[in-house]
Formats: structure tokens, sequence, C-alpha cells
């Protein structure tokens, strides 16, 4: 009896010991890098809704969606008429707009990543990102906070040196559980917040647990905000890198 208690108090001691390591053995960077994967996966495709709300009007407009990795990426839009047929395509580090209405494609200049994507809240690099929150930042954990009752990291990406980022540093809360972005902060080189981003209505999209509603808040702008639904998605169907051509961007439907 006695060797069974002394074997059972080990056992508790052992199992003590073991639960902080378990629950510390994933570093900021690879918590940054499972919730990048989740939302990626080596090829996405999909339909989505924006809407733009300003103080005295709200426009909608939908979109679909097609990614390979994080190399390859394309946006068309689908409605309203007005802007139907616009599309976004990234290629690498190369970025061009197709506009119907003028029968022109335009390449992005670095310079222009901050502007405006179709007059919303985001900008060309959040819909297109150029950087990776994994390789083109240094990822600090700060603690552990509750986002809409769910426990998450809280951690900081501070760019590494000659990064291709346009933000000072950015703030991401991800759910302990899933990996879900809940919510992120994004600094300007001065500090200053610029914009929230928060991931609502969590649900399975394409066999994924995914925030399936982006609202993107300008920090600035009273009864600014532009919200993204995804509608459909689906991972890791073939997709070829020539589909995201020049030639391709202009007919896609």
């Amino acid at each position: 009896m006695r060797h069974k208690l002394i074997y059972l108090f080990c056992l508790f001691l052992i199992a003590s010991a073991w639960k902080p390591l378990a629950a510390q053995e994933l570093s900021a960077r690879e918590i940054v890098a499972k919730a990048d994967q989740k939302v990626r996966g080596e090829t996405s495709q999909g339909s989505m809704k924006m809407t733009i709300i300003r103080p005295t009007w709200t426009r909608e407009m939908s979109m679909k969606t097609w990614s390979k990795g994080t190399d390859y990426s394309l946006i068309l839009v689908t409605g309203p008429a007005r802007d139907k047929g616009t599309a976004t395509l990234k290629r690498d580090k190369e970025i061009w707009n197709w506009q119907p209405s003028i029968d022109r494609v335009i390449k992005l200049p670095p310079s222009m990543m901050m502007q405006s994507w179709l007059g919303s809240d985001f900008t060309n690099d959040d819909l297109v990102r150029e950087s990776s929150v994994v390789e083109d930042y240094a990822q600090r954990l700060l603690g552990s906070e509750t986002i809409d009752g769910l426990p998450t990291y809280k951690i900081e990406l501070i760019p590494n040196e000659d990064a291709p980022v346009v933000w000072g540093k950015v703030i991401v809360w991800i759910d302990k559980t899933d990996f879900i972005q809940l919510k992120t902060e994004f600094y300007d080189e001065d500090g200053y917040l610029v914009n929230t981003m928060l991931g609502k209505n969590i649900k399975v999209l394409g066999g994924k647990k995914l925030a399936s509603r982006m609202e993107v808040i300008p920090a600035e702008e009273e009864g600014h905000k532009t919200v993204v639904e995804y509608l459909s998605m689906e991972f890791d169907q073939p997709i070829s890198e020539n589909f995201f051509s020049l030639q391709n961007l202009k007919r896609v439907k």
C-alpha cells in the first residue's frame, strides 16, 4: 500500500510539472504561423461580400477570390454592375489592378500599398498582403486576454529591418484553441493606432473553423467601417500558377 501511495504521489508531481510545460510549448512565432496557415492552406478559393459603411451611405460589393501559397492571389469584383470585372492580381512581390472601365492594367508601386482598395478601409496591403507575418516580423508574446469570451494569446509583431512592410507595429489576439485571429491592431511607424480588425462569426468554411466576418475600423474616422463576409471557401484544390497571369486577370469570371 505504501509503495502504491508513493507511486501515485510521483505521478501527481509529474503531471503537475508537465501542465505548464505543455501550455508553454508553442513560441509566439509558432502561434502566429499556425494562425496564418489556418486561413491560407496550400490553395484557397471562395466568394465574399464587402460592405463599406460611412456616416451617410453604405455600399456593397460581391467578389471571388483565389490564392496559392503566399506568392499568388487574385480578387475579382462580381458586383455591382459598375464595378464588375475589376480585379487585383499578386504574383510574388508585384501587384496589378485591372480596371475594365478604362481598359487598363495598372502596376502598383510600393508607395501605393497603403492606399484604399476600391474606396474601402482596407489598403492594397490588407487585401493582397505582400508581407509575411511569420518571416517579416519578430514575434513577442505579451500575455493572455479574453476576446468575445474566448481565451487568446496577445502577440506583438515588430517588423524586421529592411522587411517590405507598411506597419510600424502590429498586435494580434489569437484564439488559444483553434488559432483564429480574433483581433488585430495596426500601428504606424510613429506608434499611432491606424486600424483595428476584428474577426467574428466563427463557423466551418471549407472544412476549417474560421472567422467568417472581418471588420476593419479606422482609428481616426468616426462612423467608418468596412465589413467582409466570407460566403464560401474551398482549400487545397489544385490551382495552376498560370491561372495567376496578366492575361487571366483581364478575362477571369
